[in-house]
């Protein structure tokens, strides 16, 4: 039996290189590629494949989030990818879900493949997937965030309360918090700061910008399925395809 496998990572050297393990897989066949939670939610949805190799740290709609869109019952075997995340780690580790560490180890992923073989021969998922679905929430829920970041400034530390930030926006290797009038531009990285800020109050609304939510004032449709995100301040920013994560985070469904 050909295993038909999808590959969802927002990094094309990370798919190519899960593509360069499977190269001599010949029970294995790669039926599709995506580089976001959207696209890979209609994927899985249309194209119906066997095994998932589903990264955790996307943009807009991360790893769990296309989880918790296809619904448990629904989701392909699947093997998650993580550049080392301690939330997800916890999660997996919990309910002995596979997954794989960035970079990418051929010795940990045959023996990922060959559970996720015996899983799919053994039918063993979709309550896999509903424990880990119930102890990401739990883990979620007590997970605690910082209530102030602390920016390095030339020489200097200064701390800045999260509640106070209006947006974040990532320029190359730097980010740059806009607080108020006032603009901190530090070395970093916008996946790095994510994991700092509460889901509850901060949404990335594109690849390069994190928003808090309560500063947001409206929404305006733009072109080619794009939106306009207007700030109380004015400030008006760009928002990638509209998608069903974004509008229930922003409680429009």
């Amino acid at each position: 039996m050909t295993i038909r496998a999808l590959l969802v990572d927002d990094e094309p050297l990370a798919r190519r290189a899960v593509r360069r393990f499977l190269v001599k897989k010949t029970d294995v066949e790669v039926v599709a590629e995506c580089g976001d939670g959207e696209s890979a939610v209609h994927a899985i949805q249309s194209l119906r494949p066997d095994l998932v190799f589903l990264d955790v740290q996307m943009p807009e709609m991360d790893g769990f989030q296309v989880l918790g869109s296809i619904g448990a019952g629904e989701m392909p075997i699947t093997i998650f990818v993580t550049a080392y995340d301690r939330f997800a780690l916890r999660a997996f580790d919990a309910n002995a879900i596979d997954y794989l560490l960035k970079p990418l180890s051929r010795e940990r992923f045959e023996r990922a493949l060959v559970r996720a073989q015996q899983r799919m021969a053994e039918h063993h998922n979709h309550e896999e997937m509903r424990r880990l679905l119930a102890s990401l929430q739990k883990l979620s829920a007590a997970q605690e965030y910082p209530k102030r970041l602390a920016i390095p400034k030339n020489g200097r530390t200064v701390f800045v309360d999260t509640k106070n930030i209006d947006w974040i926006e990532a320029e190359g290797s730097y980010l740059r918090l806009h607080v108020g009038n006032r603009e901190h531009q530090f070395r970093g990285t916008l996946s790095e700061i994510e994991g700092k800020l509460s889901p509850a109050d901060f949404l990335r609304i594109h690849r390069s910008t994190i928003v808090n939510i309560q500063r947001i004032r409206e929404i305006q449709t733009w072109f080619h399925g794009y939106h306009r995100v207007l700030l109380e301040d004015g400030t008006e920013l760009r928002m990638s395809r509209y998608q069903d994560e974004i509008a229930r985070r922003l409680g429009l469904r």
